[in-house]
């Protein structure tokens, strides 16, 4: 079954981002290999700690009234790999 919901605020997206990612069968090292980033940074992001920019971008998302879903798949939907690591900037040639 897809879990779907509203992302009301960085914490929020940080229990998400942890299923999601249980969901996937991954641990937060592999995670951090893939994007290029430190495990620290990975459980930051899932602890749902907040930065000003993430701050703000929820701010405005209230100010305009959009709102934002997230979908986590069933584990057993998860039947491809894991997407390939994304480029150090985000792979925007």
């Amino acid at each position: 079954m897809t879990r779907r919901g509203a992302v009301p605020n960085p914490a929020t997206l940080g229990v998400l981002l942890q299923q999601a990612r249980l969901a996937c069968g991954m641990t937060q090292q592999e995670v951090a290999a893939a994007l290029g980033i430190t495990q620290a940074y990975v459980s930051e992001l899932e602890s749902g700690k907040s930065s000003l920019a993430l701050t703000r971008i929820f701010d405005m998302m209230r100010l305009t009234g959009m709102t934002l879903q997230a979908t986590i798949p069933h584990p057993s939907a998860q039947a491809n790999p894991p997407p390939p690591a994304i480029p150090p900037g985000g792979g925007d040639d």
